[in-house]
């Protein structure tokens, strides 16, 4: 049998504002437990000048204890859903 114990995903948004509700939503969730998250401001330069900027947004989601895993977990990704 397999168990599905973590996993990490990494999102990219357009504003402080965007990931910091993305990780109190991350929080909110049942399902599993936020075990990581981070936030990084990231630019994109040319020449100097700023052409792009945006947040990095890391969550690692545990699911299942390693020494003793509970549940059978399975994740299913859609186009366009956040979760």
């Amino acid at each position: 049998m397999k168990y599905l114990l973590t996993t990490t995903e990494v999102y990219r948004v357009s504003s402080e504002e965007e990931a910091t509700t993305l990780i109190a939503e991350a929080k909110k969730e049942s399902g599993y437990i936020l075990s990581k998250y981070s936030s990084q401001y990231k630019e994109k330069k040319s020449k100097g000048e700023v052409i792009d900027y945006y947040w990095k947004v890391t969550l690692v989601k545990e699911f299942n204890s390693e020494k003793e895993p509970m549940a059978n977990v399975e994740i299913t990704y859609t186009e366009g859903s956040a979760f």
